[in-house]
C-alpha cells in the first residue's frame, strides 16, 4: 500500500448526486474525457487520493493504518479494475464515528462503518434514507497479550492496564458490549489505556506498558504487530459457557471464530462473539448506482480477495446473510434477487 499526495487545489469531496452515470461530477476526469465521481470515506491519514468512485475508510493513524483504511484502498482499487466507467475519490477520515455523519450529509456517497455504529445507526429501522451497498469482514473481538504472558483469560486482565483504542472507536464500542455481557466495564474493572494513535497500542504491548490490547478479527494491524513480535501472541475471548448470557443482553452481536493462523504462530481457531462492518450508501443514492456497484463488487470478488485477504468473506453471499434485506440498498437488493442470493 502507499501514500497517496494531496492533489492541489482539490479536496476529497463528492458533489451531493456524484454518482449518476452521465451527470457530470465537476471533480476529476475520466478517460474519454467523460467527468463522473464519487466519495468514498477512509480513515485518518490525511493525504488524500484522486481515484474512481467514493467511499469512507477507518485510518486511526498515520503510521498505523487501520483495517478500514486497508479495505477502503483495496475495495476502490477493485471497483476501479471491474468496471473503469466508476470513479472513486477516497477521502480519509478519524473513522466510523466521522464517517457517519458526513454521510447523513452527503458530504460522501459511500462510508465503512464498522458493526457497533451501524447497529446503532440502525436501530428501530433504516435512519434519513442510509442503506447498505456491502458486507465488508466479521470482527470477532478480543484482547491479544504476549506469548509469554501470565495472563489466560479475561477474567486475569482485570486490575490491569489494557489498551483499548480511540475512546469511541467502533473497536471500544465492540469491547463495551462484549465486556457488558461478562458484568464488566473497560473503566471500572480495568486500568483503561485510550490511544490517540493506534499505532501506540501494540508498541505498549510489546514493552510491556500495559498488559493487553483490544481489537478484533482477521488481519487487524495491531494484533499482527503483537503476534510477530519477539514473545508472539496469546487472544483471550469470552469463555464459552459466558457466549449465551453475552448474547442475550446484546443480540446484535454474532458467534465468530478467527480462523487458525490468521497471525502469526496462531495455531488455533479462536471463537468469539463479534459483528459484521458494512459499507453503508448515502440517502438518495441512485438504484441504478447501486445495482452498478453491486454487479461490479460481485464480479470483483476473487480480485478483492488477492489484494486483501482478509477481505475474502466480503461477497454478495456473505451480504445477503449478515444484511438484514430490508436495510440494503434497493440497487443491491435487486441484484442479490437476480443472482439467487435473497429471495
Amino acid at each position: 500500500m502507499h501514500d497517496f499526495p494531496p492533489v492541489p487545489g482539490r479536496q476529497a469531496r463528492a458533489s451531493r448526486a456524484p454518482c449518476s452515470i452521465g451527470r457530470p461530477a465537476g471533480d476529476f476526469a475520466a478517460a474519454g474525457g467523460e467527468r463522473r465521481g464519487c466519495g468514498i470515506l477512509a480513515g485518518r491519514p490525511t493525504h488524500e487520493r484522486a481515484s474512481r468512485h467514493g467511499a469512507a475508510a477507518d485510518a486511526r493513524h498515520r503510521d498505523a493504518r487501520g483495517r478500514l483504511s486497508l479495505y477502503g484502498e483495496a475495495f476502490a482499487a477493485t471497483l476501479e479494475a471491474a468496471d473503469p466507467g466508476l470513479k472513486l475519490l477516497p477521502r480519509h477520515t478519524r473513522g466510523s464515528t466521522e464517517n457517519l455523519p458526513l454521510l447523513r450529509a452527503g458530504a460522501v456517497d459511500l462510508a465503512l462503518v464498522q458493526g457497533e455504529v451501524v447497529q446503532a445507526a440502525f436501530a428501530g429501522g433504516a435512519p434519513a434514507g442510509l442503506s447498505i451497498l456491502w458486507a465488508m469482514y466479521p470482527a470477532p473481538g478480543m484482547f491479544v497479550v504476549r506469548g509469554d504472558s501470565a495472563a489466560t483469560s479475561i477474567a486475569a486482565l482485570r486490575g490491569r492496564r489494557v489498551a483499548w483504542g480511540a475512546r469511541g472507536s467502533g473497536l471500544v464500542l465492540l469491547a463495551r458490549a462484549v465486556l457488558d455481557g461478562l458484568g464488566l466495564d473497560p473503566e471500572r474493572d480495568f486500568e483503561a489505556v485510550f490511544l490517540d494513535r493506534a499505532g501506540d497500542g501494540p508498541a505498549m504491548v510489546l514493552d510491556g506498558r500495559v498488559a493487553a490490547l483490544w481489537g478484533g478479527g482477521a488481519g487487524w494491524p495491531g494484533f499482527a504487530a503483537v503476534a510477530e513480535g519477539p514473545a508472539g501472541a496469546r487472544f483471550l475471548a469470552p469463555e464459552p459457557a459466558d457466549v449465551p448470557a453475552i448474547l442475550a443482553r446484546q443480540p446484535f452481536l454474532r458467534r465468530m471464530t478467527l480462523p487458525a493462523g490468521s497471525y502469526a504462530g496462531q495455531a488455533a481457531p479462536v471463537a468469539s462473539v463479534g459483528s459484521w462492518s458494512f459499507v453503508l450508501a448515502r440517502p438518495g443514492l441512485e438504484e441504478a448506482m447501486g445495482y452498478r456497484l453491486a454487479r461490479a463488487l460481485h464480479r470483483g470478488e476473487a480480485d478483492l480477495a488477492r489484494r486483501l485477504p482478509q477481505a475474502r468473506e466480503s461477497t454478495a453471499q456473505a451480504t445477503a446473510g449478515a444484511a438484514d434485506p430490508a436495510l440494503l440498498h434497493p440497487g443491491v437488493r435487486r441484484a442479490l434477487r437476480e443472482w439467487g442470493s435473497l429471495p
